[in-house]
């Protein structure tokens, strides 16, 4: 027998019921002979005016076919239409019982209003249905805290009869239970003994066991406990409603565990960072233990072969257990490395991993789920998901939810895959684009700093340059393209390659920007007028690049410099004085129609010269003005080193790294040859000149210790001598250098330019040029106003 059959025989009585109900006494004839005051309050006639009279004087004679009639369980019984005292119709429910006995009473009319019926019925259907059908479970425990009473949902939640636990303690029910939420006395005895002793009720508690319906598995109720008394007041016992959240529960956690991956996986674009991501989400909300294992290929960038993902090479990248959060609290040991951190992992032939490998699909294998991590038709690794209790398995939301986690994961680990092969590309582009290795120069001291504002590639459209040229001299070189990234890096390369090849051609500044404007002018002409034009895709146009060149010479001491709209250098003397000299600015590259200016100064052996762009002075918040200002008063420290000067510019400048443009800074300080290390002499065009050439580089060089190089100078000089004396005009200047190599210039006022060529065995001349490239290093030639020079470079005696 249920509870509910056990107080089925209570007395719910309706309003139908005879003492409480109007009630007419009828003879034989259905004439009223008895009235009740139930009956007077109903229809309001008085016994003396109704008494005697016949039945049909208040109560219609028919049913009345416009209302539905009472429900089943009051079958037999009928609707009528009632006539009141003062005039009113009354529907009523009307049910006639007979009376055994003698004498004129013959039967008994009950009468009640319908609508005082049909609510009492929805009473006792909300009743019944709370008893028999509602999921949640209700309970009433006396005030000893026994129970008494229990609906069907409480009765099936126990698993067993209600007879086999009537009278037990609900701490006895759920002996092993727990409430997790707060603010409330910790056991149920103890929350149901508060509510009877204060009358004050508890709402939603959520209460946490396994109930012996289910000893497996554990449940979340949500809970709500109040007190029970009559009309009087008087206490009877504590109402005990409670609901299973437990599927809601797990649902609000799987919906927890999807936000915070969102909020976690993929915000980096490393594959390292990401793939840690998953344990940190999932330990130990989910699981217990999860591992992540990544092909090798993926954290080099590349996709993995497709063609064999079961023999696909692993390595260990991630491991967290639930364990872990323990042992890292202070007095606990500390943690052991994560079994195959990093290193190569191997599973046996039939593992779960192993499934999961060769079909591609999760693999759940009782408290283990692998869920592989793919990427388009390529598999870039597992992650294992482990839990310790073999009763603790995945059922198929948890699975569904462990395949959302892994392919979100997946998507970002093979964004950041991407992103590490473009990053790798674009920083082999960009050793290839600037300087790695300056090699050190006798004509100055530098440190140099580049930071573009592409953080993701590395890369940018600002460069600089340090170009080694001929006779000791040093080319200095920074330029500015439009844009960032990888474009600009491209367009930049182009402009930097180009520079440097026009650079070891000797060619001053001026000329060099004329003849790079001519060329960007003409890159610029042939792309707008090709297929992608203005209306087409995008074109990599230089126009509208800027670059600041130039050249200095540490045996003069002297510096050549021109620009083309790029901002003037910094120049700080050995005083510690700083200034931007009045540099005529030039055109953009591209834009033509303007020539370039140089500037000559001179510059004493250890000023300080800065080449920069604009990204380093200049801000949407700052005026250039200002930034000028601060990097001369950085750039005054006669005693800091270049690299602490680089470091300071750039932290005063770019606060924190707030760079909004490419940033290129070059730093130099002059040095001067000895003139010990130099020698020159002028000489006139005639034949003898070759022969006293001879004599005193063979002097100067014994006067060096550099005998050894004497016989293959002595060759070089009298042939170079020679041919300006045949070929060009006077006066000759020749001159040595003894820097890291042994330089040899010989000067003069022609202008037509040497061939180096092979001569037949029957001509007279045409050998010498041949002569000095196979005794010297390089050789070249530059040109100046006055004529040309040519130049050539041998190595010292290993001695030396």
């Amino acid at each position: 027998m249920t509870a509910w059959k056990a107080e089925q025989s209570a007395d719910f009585r309706g309003p139908l019921d005879v003492t409480r109900a109007a009630t007419a006494v009828l003879d034989a004839q259905d004439t009223v002979i008895g009235w009740s005051p139930a009956a007077e309050r109903l229809l309001g006639y008085p016994p003396h005016e109704i008494v005697g009279r016949p039945l049909t004087a208040f109560l219609s004679p028919a049913p009345t076919p416009s209302v539905p009639p009472p429900p089943a369980r009051f079958r037999g019984n009928e609707v009528r239409a009632a006539l009141h005292r003062d005039g009113r119709e009354l529907i009523v429910a009307a049910a006639v019982c007979p009376l055994p006995g003698a004498g004129a009473a013959e039967r008994v009319l009950v009468m009640t209003e319908l609508k005082d019926l049909r609510l009492w019925e929805s009473r006792l259907a909300l009743l019944h249905g709370l008893a028999t059908q509602s999921p949640v479970g209700l309970a009433i425990y006396d005030t000893d805290l026994r129970l008494t009473w229990c609906n069907a949902a409480y009765e099936q939640e126990i698993g067993r009869p209600f007879a086999e636990f009537r009278g037990f303690r609900a701490d006895e029910l759920y002996s092993e239970g727990n409430f997790v939420t707060k603010g409330h006395p910790p056991t149920l005895d103890a929350v149901m003994r508060h509510v009877l002793d204060t009358g004050e009720p508890f709402l939603d508690l959520h209460f946490q066991a396994r109930p012996p319906s289910d000893p497996e598995t554990d449940h979340l109720w949500s809970c709500a406990y109040y007190r029970l008394q009559d009309s009087d007041g008087h206490v009877f016992g504590v109402c005990e409603d409670t609901f299973d959240i437990s599927d809601r529960h797990k649902a609000q956690r799987r919906l927890a565990l999807l936000v915070e991956a969102g909020r976690g996986i993929g915000t980096a674009l490393d594959v390292l960072a990401t793939a840690e991501k998953i344990p940190e989400v999932a330990v130990p909300e989910f699981a217990s233990t999860v591992t992540v294992d990544l092909s090798r290929a993926v954290l080099e960038g590349e996709v993995p072969a497709t063609s064999d993902a079961a023999a696909m090479s692993l390595v260990r990248v991630a491991h967290r257990s639930a364990g872990d959060a323990d042992r890292r609290k202070p007095g606990r040991q500390p943690l052991s490395p994560p079994p195959g951190n990093h290193s190569p992992v191997e599973y046996p032939s039939g593992s779960p991993q192993d499934r999961s490998l060769s079909s591609g699909g999760l693999v759940l294998d009782d408290t283990v789920l692998v869920v592989p991590l793919r990427a388009g038709n390529s598999t870039l690794g597992l992650v294992t998901f482990f839990r310790g209790t073999r009763s603790a398995v995945f059922d198929s939301g948890e699975v569904a939810l462990a395949d959302e986690l892994v392919a979100r994961t997946a998507v970002s680990i093979d964004n950041a895959r991407r992103f590490t092969r473009e990053r790798t590309a674009s920083l082999a582009l960009q050793r290839q684009l600037l300087p790695q290795h300056v090699p050190k120069q006798s004509a100055v001291d530098l440190a140099y700093r580049y930071l573009p504002t592409d953080d993701m590639t590395g890369v940018g459209g600002d460069w600089f340059d340090v170009i080694p040229l001929s006779g000791t001299r040093v080319g200095l070189v920074v330029g500015d393209v439009v844009g960032h990234g990888l474009q600009a890096a491209a367009t930049m390369g182009r402009l930097r390659t180009t520079v440097r090849a026009f650079a070891q051609l000797d060619m001053d500044p001026v000329e060099l920007l004329s003849r790079l404007d001519d060329l960007v002018g003409q890159s610029a002409e042939d792309q707008w007028g090709g297929p992608d034009g203005p209306d087409g895709a995008y074109s990599d146009v230089t126009t509208g690049a800027t670059c600041l060149y130039a050249v200095y010479d540490p045996v003069s001491r002297r510096c050549v410099m021109a620009r083309a709209g790029h901002l003037p250098p910094a120049i700080v003397g050995p005083d510690g004085r700083a200034s931007f000299p009045d540099l005529p600015a030039g055109p953009p590259l591209g834009l033509g129609g303007l020539p370039f200016e140089p500037m000559e100064i001179e510059l004493p052996a250890g000023s300080l010269l800065a080449l920069y762009t604009d990204g380093l002075v200049e801000s949407r918040d700052r005026d250039i003005d200002h930034g000028l200002d601060t990097l001369g008063r950085v750039l005054s420290d006669r005693h800091a080193s270049l690299e602490e000067l680089c470091d300071r510019a750039v932290t005063e400048l770019l606060p924190a790294g707030s760079t909004a443009d490419d940033t290129a800074l070059l730093l130099v300080r002059t040095r001067e040859l000895d003139t010990s290390q130099v020698a020159e002499w002028e000489l006139t065009a005639e034949p003898v000149a070759a022969g006293r050439a001879r004599e005193l580089a063979t002097e100067q060089l014994h006067r060096w210790g550099l005998d050894e190089l004497s016989f293959a100078t002595e060759l070089v000089v009298s042939e170079l001598v020679t041919n300006a004396v045949r070929y060009a005009e006077g006066p000759l200047h020749v001159r040595l250098i003894r820097d890291r190599t042994l330089l040899c210039e010989v000067a003069d006022a022609g202008h037509t330019s040497p061939n180096l060529r092979h001569s037949g065995e029957d001509d007279e001349g045409g050998r010498g040029l041949f002569i000095v490239a196979q005794l010297v290093q390089r050789w070249g030639t530059r040109y100046t106003r006055s004529g040309k020079t040519i130049w050539t470079e041998q190595a010292f005696p290993t001695t030396v």
